[in-house]
């Protein structure tokens, strides 16, 4: 299926890629997984090989020491190997962490479903805390839960704001402040001492987004001179082209001419994105950010081909729009 989305429910705006069914927007997380098709289980199975080097009419099975198949129950879909220690979390542990928060009216459910045949599945929660920058930015916040269901993979909870404007997913984790992400691997149960320190590393949720505003407002409020931008751009696509004090080690050359595809296309974004003359953006380093978030979630190929939506939350995608917060804010500060 098209963008690796096996099933899923929304509300609100329709998904730009048209999958999915449409909710209306009171559902509890609990009907929310149900109308995403995501109320089945997961199984620890044994895995078993044959007792000969090839199948004959006197092979037996024995079972392989230590290795074990996650499989779907409702299919008996073979999801991923695991070893003894995997603990499977199951996809009503992760709806039930929703529940607290919208019973008491903090957050509402707005998506939920399933990638890669089931192996991932994600929900989001839409929370109380949006913000506005200049020129009626809109910056809404959502919590977002990433579950797979895959040996090497971490169960993620983050708080994930989207930009308006260019429906851009932004980062929140901004190191100095150490908030806005909890990960935990597949080692232990997804109890009630989990969920305590997941709600604390997260600062459901207030909190944290006032930090990213406060980040946000500052890098909106910063100027940004052409030169410097070519110089956070390549710190982020090509840090080869900068030298040790974070000046273009080929002065002969222009910068611009140096950059790669997918730098050239962020420049280029820097004028072309939708909002690019709104007050927050128009030659300032939140529009600097905002390009690569852009180019990230909208303009590479892994969105012609299908990726997008696990790309910019889960994948590379959201690690380079990590590191192009991080060299925005060192940029904007001496600015």
């Amino acid at each position: 299926m098209a963008h690796e989305i096996e099933t899923m429910a929304w509300t609100g705006d329709a998904p730009w890629h048209g999958l999915g069914v449409e909710v209306t927007p009171d559902l509890t997380p609990e009907e929310m997984m149900k109308a995403a098709e995501l109320d089945w289980s997961v199984s620890k199975r044994p895995a078993y090989t044959l007792d000969t080097p090839s199948w004959n009419d006197n092979s037996g099975v024995i079972q392989a020491p230590d290795n074990f198949f996650i499989v779907r129950d409702s299919d008996n879909k073979v999801l991923s190997q695991a070893g003894s220690s995997y603990v499977p979390i199951q996809n009503e542990d992760i709806f039930e962490f929703f529940k607290k928060f919208t019973e008491a009216g903090h957050m509402t459910m707005e998506t939920a479903g399933s990638l890669k045949g089931g192996s991932e599945i994600w929900g989001l929660a839409k929370i109380a805390e949006d913000f506005e920058l200049a020129g009626g930015d809109m910056i809404k916040g959502y919590l977002l839960i990433n579950q797979p269901h895959i040996v090497g993979k971490s169960m993620v909870i983050k708080l994930t704001p989207i930009r308006v404007v260019c429906n851009n997913t932004l980062t929140i984790a901004l190191k100095e402040q150490g908030a806005g992400t909890f990960r935990m691997p597949h080692v232990k149960e997804f109890n009630q001492d989990v969920i305590r320190s997941a709600e604390e590393a997260l600062g459901i949720s207030a909190e944290v987004m006032t930090r990213f505003k406060e980040g946000a407002t500052f890098l909106s409020k910063k100027k940004a001179k052409t030169g410097d931008v070519l110089n956070f751009i390549s710190s982020v696509y090509q840090p080869g082209l900068l030298g040790p004090n974070g000046k273009p080690i080929d002065e002969q050359t222009p910068m611009r001419d140096q950059l790669n595809q997918s730098a050239s296309l962020v420049f280029d974004a820097l004028d072309k994105q939708p909002g690019a003359d709104l007050a927050s953006t128009k030659g300032t380093w939140w529009g600097a950010l905002n390009a690569v978030t852009y180019v990230e979630d909208h303009m590479r190929k892994e969105v012609e081909q299908g990726n997008a939506l696990h790309r910019a939350w889960f994948g590379s995608g959201a690690l380079t729009k990590s590191r192009a917060l991080d060299q925005a804010l060192q940029y904007a500060k001496v600015a």
